[in-house]
């Protein structure tokens, strides 16, 4: 909606844990956050979202939905979410994730250029891993800075994201611009 105007944000918030998190959900759903007055910020990972909860304390007018990498039964994201929501009033919390390690994952591997995403054995850091098992300078934070640029400059719209970020991401936006 190009002659679309930016509404003022809502009180409500979408919590990613990242930094790429943030920037792929901009990317890719900017325009309709903008239009719907909805704030994206990022967590700095799940291990404070109990503090951070009880700090925004939800309510029906400031509701918050919170995105998390790694959300598979038993992972300690999941352990982490459930007593940070246990500390509030939880019909106003939607806590959802997708499946992947990282946000990177999130991204088609044929829109990167890739056969698949590499699997990274467990213990090692999976960026520094990804990159090595791809080929791609892997040794500073500045070569996965670049490979991020070159993940995330891959991405066109919708369809070189993965349907498990996809449709996360939608309820999301739904949950937190409920009236």
């Amino acid at each position: 909606m190009p002659d679309a105007r930016a509404r003022v944000a809502r009180a409500s918030r979408i919590w990613v844990e990242g930094k790429h998190d943030a920037e792929l959900v901009e990317q890719v759903w900017g325009d309709d956050l903008r239009i719907e007055g909805v704030v994206v910020e990022q967590l700095e990972g799940v291990d404070h979202l109990a503090e951070l909860l009880v700090d925004f304390a939800p309510s029906p007018g400031r509701r918050v939905g919170v995105l998390v990498d790694h959300w598979v039964p038993g992972s300690k994201e999941v352990r982490l979410v459930e007593q940070a929501i246990a500390r509030v009033d939880a019909r106003h919390v939607l806590a959802i994730g997708h499946p992947f390690i990282d946000i990177w994952q999130a991204v088609r591997p044929a829109a990167v250029g890739i056969a698949a995403w590499p699997d990274v054995p467990r213990g090692q850091d999976w960026k520094t891993g990804t990159c090595r098992a791809l080929g791609w300078p892997h040794e500073t934070a500045a070569d996965r800075a670049a490979a991020w640029r070159r993940i995330r400059g891959s991405v066109r719209g919708y369809a070189d994201l993965d349907p498990a970020l996809l449709g996360r991401v939608e309820q999301l936006i739904d949950f937190v611009t409920a009236e």
